[in-house]
């Protein structure tokens, strides 16, 4: 979240900030008037102590009956500090839940726009769209080919938008997994396999809203867990209520997790397939820093993303997300769109990757902190996450991408030494 003084102190350019990304702003009024409340409060509760410590200095030298009127000065002293005290706890509780709602500051180089059509292209992949000279299949008319996805099955087990990967689809997945977390431990991230159930304190530190009508998380049943859906959150609250290190920073992780999110309202011609379900497996990157640091790192996360896209041969465009699309945690946000030749008339661009700064705004909420050598007090880090592989849209951009017209599809070289092989599939 925000901090409070800065909301303050700058509320017209965090009222513009929350109309350029589509959020409502008459809370900040809210705000203002909660806020100022809290101040006079919490200065008004303070009073009432000081005069109270100031009473038990005077009953040292007083005489009897003197005592006894400060006896009961000092307890109407204690009730009024503690009434005060109750009305700025619950003034306090409705100022951290509208600051809750009220997102990032934004990256003034972002895109202004109320979504994804505004969003702008920045950067194209080195791969080129390809050139079919026959008409390419989709990835489900390929897996069904290859007996590669059975989401027949998946429906009889899970539901609908659950589904089996078979074959060489599950080679693919793991060497998806092995490629990714060894390209990003050789460049100083620390590979952590999650937990796949976070409580719902970790949630919200994160950004997520775990239960209501448009929540996209699976809750467990009496439980305070929530099934994840992606590894942000639960390698973000690895150090929920820590204090780092300055000189551990930037401290760089690579998650291993699934991921589950109900996809409400996701239905479409666009979203068909793997593009989008209820659970997959993904490969997190997700970084402390200190905030001088975050520019730069951001700059690296997308270009390891780059890098990934690259050696795969798939070809894809960087887009820098505009202010309505962006989430509230993210202060600037790049998303990775590879070509998928299965979608549309004649194939469409589909998100596979993004990455966010998201600066102070997850850390306030968690109270991660680091701290500087010879130094008493502490600062907030800087969050940032990125994808570097969500396994089933990376499998859709392989499948799409690598057929060919003997209805094989060509193992990129970087994936070979771990599916143990060069082609999916016999010629027919």
């Amino acid at each position: 979240m925000l901090d409070r003084k800065f909301v303050l102190e700058n509320l017209e350019a965090v009222r513009q900030n929350c109309i350029n990304r589509g959020v409502p702003a008459d809370s900040l009024t809210r705000f203002m008037d909660a806020e100022t409340k809290r101040r006079a409060l919490l200065a008004e509760a303070e009073e009432f102590n000081r005069q109270a410590n100031d009473l038990n200095n005077k009953m040292k030298g007083a005489t009897p009956e003197e005592r006894e009127k400060l006896k009961e000065l000092g307890k109407s002293l204690r009730e009024q500090k503690e009434a005060a005290q109750k009305s700025h706890d619950e003034l306090d509780k409705t100022v951290l839940d509208i600051l809750a709602h009220i997102p990032n500051m934004t990256n003034p180089a972002a895109p202004i726009g109320n979504d994804d059509q505004a969003n702008l292209e920045i950067a194209l992949g080195k791969t080129p769209i390809p050139k079919f000279d026959f008409k390419p299949l989709d990835h489900l008319e390929l897996g069904k080919k290859h007996d590669m996805i059975d989401f027949e099955a998946g429906a009889r087990v899970a539901g609908a938008g659950f589904y089996f990967l078979k074959n060489d689809a599950v080679l693919l997945e793991l060497a998806l997994q092995q490629f990714a977390v060894q390209l990003l431990v050789k460049n100083g991230f620390v590979p952590v396999s999650t937990p796949d159930v976070a409580n719902t304190h970790t949630l919200h530190g994160i950004g997520f809203i775990p239960r209501g009508p448009e929540t996209q998380i699976y809750s467990i049943e009496n439980t305070d867990l929530n099934l994840v859906a992606t590894a942000e959150i639960t390698l973000g609250g690895m150090y929920s209520g820590q204090v780092i290190e300055a000189e551990q920073l930037p401290l760089k992780l690579v998650g291993i997790s699934h991921c589950f999110r109900t996809e409400a309202g996701a239905a479409g011609r666009a979203s068909k397939g793997l593009y989008r379900v209820h659970q997959f497996t993904k490969i997190e990157m997700f970084a402390f820093s200190q905030p001088d640091q975050s520019d730069a790192l951001h700059e690296e996360l997308r270009q390891l993303e780059c890098d990934i896209f690259d050696a795969m041969e798939i070809p894809y465009r960087v887009v820098d997300t505009a202010t309505g699309d962006l989430g509230g945690p993210a202060y600037r946000k790049y998303d990775l769109e590879a070509w998928m030749p299965g979608r549309g008339t004649d194939g469409e661009w589909g998100e596979v990757t993004s990455t966010s700064n998201c600066t102070d705004y997850q850390a306030r909420r968690l109270n991660i902190r680091y701290k500087n050598k010879n130094e008493k007090g502490t600062h907030f880090v800087h969050t940032l996450n990125g994808t570097a592989i969500a396994i089933s849209r990376a499998i859709i951009a392989i499948m799409e991408n690598h057929q060919q017209a003997d209805g094989t599809i060509k193992v990129p070289k970087v994936l070979q030494p771990w599916l143990g092989k060069e082609v999916i599939g016999q010629p027919k």
